[in-house]
């Protein structure tokens, strides 16, 4: 940064009560780009991920100042231990904090505390701004200073706390670090109270919570654990005539991962889980290299050309004794439930699915096609295989039907658990006749 001209005595302090800073409007970057390449010493820069441009400008309108923010480092050992989180916590966390990386004082403008007046109007207002533009506030500010070219005097007057020096890395693109050996000294601001506390706690505070949800699930098995898992799809049958990169286990078991971390399960949210897969985590998958020698990522439209085509039963028998085998038989004194769900990412298609309540294991499912509804389906597809002996079966009001009670006690061994309501007014009839409504505690 060029060292800039002393204003005149009398104007000092007329500059200090008038500055003010604003959020700078697409129409000025280029200058802002201009300014930056010619007065500071780094010249510009292109932020990654959620930034901010501020302009600081005097009572006429004049550039004084100029301010960007932008992503925070991934990996600053001093503020982890600072903050104090885990390395998830900090990879699901990291956009609630920012980085001032640039602060140029435009020359001609050399008035003392200029620099702290301008940077705590900016940091006033930043949090507001992010929350505003970018659902979310800023928690805490970060900041590196060069210790060759200045002492980190408008920092320190304003507050911000030195926790050491880098190890001397840069970032060169998102994800991408050079080493350049010059450490910078780390300064950092918090800019809400208990902010370490908010970012180290096991739960966000809900106006919080949308930062973690908008980050994506990572896979957290290992190369190991992903092979066996692998191991279990090979018996699916192939129905395509040529296969290059993803096999037909590749995409079974890279789903069952997807489900396994909790991670949406939709076309779009399953391509977005695979781009997080390390190299070697795919390679385990038993994904085939392309010609740049790299394992890449299944596409959304992959994913759903899997699901129109793979054998559904096959699929689902193997479903189930992967899970005979993580979970053990299935246990026999808890309720079993038959409900039907409309995926939130699909065709329209919806699917019955019986599980045991309340260990939510899975017993089996069969797809309701658009042109018929769940009755037939329950009936011929999903009771007949199920084991229901001595067990009892809820079903909602749609199954109060005789053929549906039928087939659970006389073929398939159960008891059932009907709901009485208006579509049946003959049978919602006697049962008030013949059984009393329970006493209530409360009201309704």
């Amino acid at each position: 940064m060029l060292k800039p001209t002393r204003l005149p005595d009398e104007r000092q302090q007329q500059l200090l009560n008038e500055v003010r800073v604003h959020i700078a409007e697409r129409t000025q970057l280029p200058r802002i780009h201009k300014l930056l390449n010619q007065h500071h010493y780094l010249g510009s820069l292109k932020p990654v991920g959620e930034r901010f441009y501020y302009i600081a400008t005097d009572a006429s309108g004049r550039w004084v100042a100029i301010l960007v923010f932008s992503a925070a480092a991934n990996h600053l050992r001093p503020r982890d231990q600072w903050i104090g989180w885990s390395h998830e916590q900090r990879r699901r966390r990291l956009s609630l904090l920012t980085n001032n990386c640039r602060f140029l004082l435009l020359p001609g403008c050399s008035v003392p505390n200029l620099g702290s007046r301008i940077l705590r109007l900016t940091l006033d207002r930043l949090s507001h701004d992010w929350q505003a533009h970018d659902g979310h506030p800023i928690l805490a500010v970060e900041t590196f200073v060069d210790p060759e070219q200045f002492c980190g005097t408008v920092y320190t007057a304003n507050g911000w706390i030195e926790l050491g020096q880098t190890d001397g890395w840069g970032r060169c693109r998102r994800d991408y670090y050079v080493k350049h050996d010059k450490p910078k000294r780390l300064f950092v601001r918090p800019l809400a109270r208990q902010a370490c506390r908010s970012l180290q706690a096991e739960h966000l505070k809900p106006p919080l919570a949308m930062v973690e949800a908008n980050v994506s699930v990572r896979c957290t098995q290992e190369v190991k654990e992903i092979r066996s898992i692998v191991a279990y799809f090979k018996q699916l049958p192939e129905y395509r005539e040529r296969v290059e990169s993803y096999p037909l286990f590749s995409l079974a078991a890279l789903i069952l991962l997807a489900m396994l971390c909790e991670a949406p399960r939709g076309q779009t949210d399953l391509e977005k889980f695979a781009r997080g897969l390390s190299q070697a985590q795919r390679r385990a998958l038993g994904i085939r290299r392309n010609p740049q020698g790299e394992y890449p990522a299944p596409s959304q439209s992959t994913f759903s050309r899997f699901l129109d085509g793979v054998n559904e039963a096959k699929l689902n028998a193997l479903l189930l004794d992967l899970q005979q085998q993580l979970r053990g038989p299935v246990p026999q004194d808890e309720l079993v439930v038959m409900d039907g769900k409309e995926p939130k990412h699909g065709s329209g298609a919806s699917l019955l699915t019986a599980v045991t309540v309340p260990s939510q294991y899975y017993l089996g499912s069969a797809v309701v096609q658009e042109k018929t509804n769940e009755i037939p389906v329950a009936q011929q597809e999903l009771i007949p295989p199920l084991d229901l002996a001595g067990r009892f079966v809820s079903l909602d009001a749609l199954h109060t039907q005789d053929e549906t009670a039928r087939r659970v006690v006389m073929e398939a061994g159960g008891d059932y658990l009907l709901t009485g309501k208006k579509n049946q007014p003959t049978l919602l009839a006697n049962i008030q006749k013949k059984v009393a409504a329970p006493q209530a505690d409360f009201p309704p």
